[in-house]
């Protein structure tokens, strides 16, 4: 079973071409990196649990509601009446969201260390921390930072950072979350855009050498239409090329590409930090292309609308 952890919400889409100014009409989708990545999970055909605060608002009755029809467990949701995370979401012509947060006391940012389970279920293969803002946004970010360290050696930790600084303006903060949190990691994925914001001027190969000296087996960076690029502890390093594709938006692209990185290494017998430190070159541009069709896949439609294992031509699990 796999375990993602972190931020859940609904994206709120606005008409931008009301003829009205008066009104505004939304289009409300279930979102969040951490949910997306269990969702995509999920629909990969993997048990997959989601770990967070949840409200008994309307929105947290939809999530709630959301996740089992997905075949999410959530067993270990946290219930609370603190209201659900909204995000507006605008669209640039290229696809590309920019998010305005309504966060300020919201369900997922509401963790407390002390809530965070002092045993997780023993068929637990792996756990996923989701950026966004729950790694480093209080009380929620010292919480996961807490489980982290208390898995780390036990599981395979992924980490993507997902930079939101609209939520978290000091980009200090992201940096010095990013640093603590790499040494629990086995994984780590970020985009070019989270790097060009946290790390200005540096190279993104320079960044992932780095985050596997710090002590991470795998690093991975998405660079948008141009594809992906990894290098492993054991000295691989490999680049996949983009895919061109409608952009309808780019809304759990890279959430996208995060599910199907775990799925595919847990099907390969990989999922562990010497499977990924020891990965070849061919197994390497495999698992990156793959990956890269997903996500181009879930760019071709409206919202976090992330892949069935049908859509990308897998057979059904045994």
């Amino acid at each position: 079973m796999f375990l993602s952890c972190g931020d859940n919400l609904f994206d709120l889409f606005a008409d931008s071409e009301a003829a009205d100014v008066s009104h505004i009409a939304l289009n409300g989708r279930i979102g969040g990196s951490a949910l997306n990545v269990a969702l995509g999970l999920a629909r990969l055909g993997h048990r997959s649990a989601f770990f967070s605060k949840v409200s008994s608002d309307l929105f947290g009755q939809r999530i709630k509601a959301f996740m089992d029809r997905e075949a999410i467990d959530r067993r270990l949701l946290i219930d609370t009446d603190r209201n659900t995370t909204l995000a507006m979401v605008s669209l640039s012509q290229g696809g590309t969201p920019r998010y305005d947060f309504y966060i300020e006391g919201t369900a997922d940012r509401s963790i407390d260390p002390g809530e965070i389970p002092t045993s997780l279920p023993d068929d637990l293969v792996a756990i996923h921390l989701a950026g966004s803002y729950s790694t480093v946004a209080e009380p929620t970010a010292s919480a996961l930072a807490k489980l982290a360290a208390q898995e780390h050696g036990r599981r395979f930790i992924s980490y993507d950072p997902n930079i939101r600084a609209s939520v978290v303006p000091d980009l200090d903060v992201w940096r010095s979350r990013i640093g603590a949190t790499i040494p629990f990691a086995t994984m780590v994925k970020a985009s070019e855009e989270d790097l060009e914001q946290v790390y200005p001027g540096r190279k993104p190969e320079d960044v992932l050498a780095g985050w596997l000296e710090a002590g991470a087996s795998l690093a991975i960076v998405t660079l948008g239409d141009k594809g992906a690029m990894a290098m492993t502890r054991g000295g691989v390093r490999c680049t996949a090329p983009g895919l061109s594709v409608t952009v309808a938006d780019t809304v759990g692209a890279g959430d996208t590409f995060q599910a199907t990185l775990l799925a595919r290494l847990f099907e390969s017998g990989r999922l562990s930090a010497e499977g990924v430190a020891n990965l070849s070159q061919d197994d390497l541009s495999e698992l990156l292309t793959f990956s890269v069709r997903a996500a181009a896949l879930t760019c071709s439609r409206r919202g976090a609308d992330l892949p069935r294992r049908a859509d990308l031509g897998l057979p059904p699990l045994a």
